[in-house]
């Protein structure tokens, strides 16, 4: 079993990422339920910047995490596999708005960590699944760009 870090530097960078994948995801919660949301879903409401925010701030959780965590490459493909959807599921109106609150790539990325230093999951360099991967996310984004277009064409004709 890898055990975490023994840097504290880096443990507390680590922390540090936990701490901000909490405030983006899971911040808040909604009084009487343990239904729990964070900063992410709210910015999504403001189109587009809110949608690059929540990007950007999982992709510098990753940045820190691949300079400086020590974890595999299999580790970081799934982290960023996360993001791409995240980010791919965000980008859709209206839908994304609603799988952002349930959709939380940042604890999911924080989990994954978890699994790789506590119980050693995820070793190895991950190339096996780098082209499904690959295949998946192009025709998911295909999809999307469908699907948005649609809806937009949609919308558009409600207002003429």
């Amino acid at each position: 079993m890898k055990q975490l870090p023994k840097n504290t530097a880096l443990t507390g960078q680590l922390k540090w990422v936990e701490q901000v994948a909490s405030v983006m995801d899971d911040k808040f919660r909604v009084p009487g339920t343990n239904f729990r949301f964070g900063l992410d879903p709210v910015l999504n409401f403001i189109p587009f910047a809110g949608d690059v925010s929540g990007f950007i701030v999982a992709a510098a959780l990753l940045y820190v995490i691949a300079k400086n965590g020590g974890v595999s490459r299999k580790v970081l493909i799934l982290m960023a596999v996360n993001i791409c959807v995240d980010g791919l599921l965000g980008g859709i109106p209206l839908v994304g708005q609603i799988t952002d609150f349930y959709f939380k790539a940042n604890t999911r990325n924080i989990k994954l960590l978890k699994e790789h230093y506590q119980e050693g999951k995820h070793q190895g360099s991950g190339k096996g699944i780098i082209a499904l991967i690959l295949i998946v996310l192009v025709i998911f984004l295909l999809s999307t760009i469908y699907v948005s277009y649609i809806t937009l064409r949609w919308l558009l004709g409600l207002f003429q």
